[in-house]
């Protein structure tokens, strides 16, 4: 199962009407598992689902009073005109993000997203990134 995850996020998508495309991607912003979007689709709704988990964070961080660990983000949801947003933290480093359009039942779509996460986290999991120190003439 995670050798492609690409059948999950499809179940997903065709099992809540009116969603287009789902997207699991690394906090910092990597696509690793996508249905419904071409590659560059899916390079950009990354960015931006990162991006967005990391505003959310930072309001988090700074208007959840005395409590540090109400700084996690669950869920963002952006709407427009003919399309809604949804970002959640799937596990430890990793998040789902879906399209879908304004008919779709939000209740039941957050739903689904949330049994997904729960379902697989071991293998929803993206390791944190460790900094290496290079050295040498700057190549690798």
């Amino acid at each position: 199962m995670a050798d492609d995850l690409n059948w999950l996020l499809r179940r997903l998508v065709e099992a809540v009407p009116n969603t287009h495309s789902a997207l699991l991607l690394s906090v910092d912003g990597i696509p690793k598992y996508w249905y419904g979007l071409d590659t560059d689709g899916a390079d950009r709704l990354a960015a931006l689902a990162s991006s967005m988990c990391s505003l959310a964070n930072q309001v988090g961080k700074k208007f959840s009073g005395d409590d540090p660990s109400g700084a996690g983000v669950r869920q963002v949801i952006t709407e427009l005109n003919e399309i809604i947003l949804f970002v959640t933290a799937a596990s430890a480093g990793s998040v789902l993000a879906v399209l879908a359009s304004r008919e779709v039942d939000a209740g039941i779509l957050s739903y689904e997203m949330q049994r997904l996460c729960t379902q697989v986290p071991a293998v929803l999991v993206t390791p944190s990134r460790h900094h290496v120190a290079h050295q040498g003439n700057g190549t690798r």
